[in-house]
This record gives C-alpha cells, structure tokens and sequence, in this order.
C-alpha cells in the first residue's frame, strides 16, 4: 500500500505485508508473516515498524493441536530496537469449519528486548491469544486476532497486538485489504513515549 500527498501537505506513507501457509495436508501446518510500515512528514520519518511471525502448528488430535513460534518486532519511534520472543504452546480450535473459524493459544517462552541506550534485557514469557476467521461470502472474508506478552519479571511490562480487517476478491487472484492495527505497551522504554500506537492499513494483495 502507498500514499503520498503533496502541495500544502507533504506526506507518504508506504506499508508492506506477507503472510504464507504451507498445508501438506498432514498434521503439520508452518505459517508466516510479516509487516512493515513506514511514514514521513515533510521529509522527517514520523513511522517506522516492522513485526514478523514464524509458527509451526502440530494436531495433536481434533481440535487440540501443539505450536512453536518466533516473534519479532522493531518500532523505532516506541524506541524498541529489537524484541525476540520465541516460545511453545497449546491451543484449541473452538470453531473449525469452512466458513468459520475461532481460535484459542496459550504458550510459555523466553523474551529478549533491547532499547536505545540500554543493555539487552532477558527473561521469560506467558503469551495468550486468539484468532477469529469467517467468510462472509465467496469473495470476501473478515478476520480479528487478539494476543498479549508478559514478561514473568515484570507482568505490568505487556505488549498487546490487535488486527481487524477485511479482505474481498477483486479479480482472480488480486484482493483488496483494509485493516486496523492496534499496538499497547503497557510500560513504554521512556515516561514520554506514548503507549498506544494504532494503524490503518490498505492495501492490495496479490495471492501466488
């Protein structure tokens, strides 16, 4: 997705997503993703994120399946130069049918964060979340995720992510995507970053 403006404004704003699922139709699913956004006023860079996703999915048996995963993300302007998060857990499908699907996880971990100025800080995780998919039609499809870190040395120090968005097919294998991305740090690196940081992203997507 792309938006520049210019004139009495002078803005852009530039976003990038990926997501990949590799289903070979046994018990094993691998999936990822990614995002990266950028923004700038006046040539001053005003956004600058990036969040990626690796998760490798085991069916345990009906709904129950065992998950590793790796989180990463990088916000420049919430003054996070790195946060790794890779961890192991279960989780449960509520509603698993073709048009809908519900999903809970809970998972333990390690977590490694470095900030400007400051050493790397270690400790371990507790990660809750959910994912929500259903198919309003043949071409469209609306989907919301919710999920929370802890740190188990410090629990008011938490990162909630949440995402709702809308897809719909325009031709063949191009979509169209609106989406709101919603990031909450419970306790910021400095007093003076805010704690909430919120994203609307459009943009089109092209299916391989």
């Amino acid at each position: 997705g792309l938006a520049i403006t210019g004139g009495n404004t002078d803005t852009s704003t530039f976003n990038l997503t990926a997501t990949m699922t590799r289903d070979p139709k046994t018990k094993h699913v691998t999936k990822g993703s990614a995002l990266y956004l950028r923004g700038s006023q006046s040539s001053l860079v005003n956004l600058d994120r990036t969040a990626v996703n690796v998760r490798h999915e085991y069916t345990i048996s009906g709904r129950t399946f065992a998950f590793g995963q790796v989180d990463y993300l990088r916000d420049r302007f919430k003054q996070i130069t790195f946060l790794w998060v890779p961890a192991a857990g279960l989780g449960y499908k509520l509603v698993n049918t073709d048009t809908t699907q519900f999903v809970l996880d809970g998972s333990v971990g390690g977590l490694a964060e470095k900030n400007p100025g400051r050493a790397t800080s270690k400790t371990a995780s507790i990660i809750a979340g959910q994912r929500f998919q259903h198919k309003l039609s043949s071409t469209s499809t609306f989907v919301e995720s919710l999920s929370t870190i802890w740190k188990t040395n410090d629990f008011s120090d938490s990162l909630t992510n949440f995402s709702v968005g809308l897809t719909t097919t325009l031709v063949s294998n191009l979509q169209l995507k609106i989406e709101f991305i919603d990031s909450f740090k419970n306790k910021p690196a400095n007093p003076g970053i805010k704690k909430n940081d919120t994203a609307f992203v459009t943009a089109f997507v092209v299916k391989f």
